[in-house]
């Protein structure tokens, strides 16, 4: 404590002519610490908002948690956090859907004919979705 006050600083951090100090612990603390913590904390709220498997309420409470108890908050967060949760919004498209095997115009054709005999009704829907499922394979 005598060397830093012989060197010209206080216990505020503060040279004699008014100028703030920065010694090397401030900025390895400042860019090591502190900053990848500000990031964290702030993908941990937009990775929050993203989530389309909360509701708002859950994602308030959420938040709040998260900002009261930043550290606490996020770890909680990470960990009770599912693995597979809103993979289409991570990516930015939707998921593709499944491709129809084999769909030939015949198929279509017999598909259309099972939909006119169940508009007439000649055919219940359950009778429809069952030859549509053999149609289609």
């Amino acid at each position: 404590m005598y060397l830093w006050t012989r060197l010209g600083y206080d216990d505020s951090g503060v040279t004699p002519d008014g100028k703030a100090s920065m010694t090397f612990w401030n900025f390895f603390f400042l860019i090591l610490i502190y900053v990848p913590l500000v990031m964290l904390w702030v993908f941990t709220l937009v990775d929050l908002a993203h989530r389309k498997d909360l509701s708002g309420i859950a994602k308030g409470l959420w938040a709040v948690a998260v900002v009261l108890l930043p550290i606490i908050g996020m770890l909680v967060y990470f960990i009770t956090r599912p693995d597979d949760v809103d993979v289409s919004a991570a990516s930015g498209t939707e998921p593709a859907a499944e491709p129809v095997a084999d769909l030939t115009y015949e198929k279509l054709d017999e598909i259309e004919k099972l939909a006119e005999l169940r508009d007439s009704g000649a055919l219940t829907d359950e009778e429809f979705t069952t030859m549509k499922t053999k149609i289609l394979g």
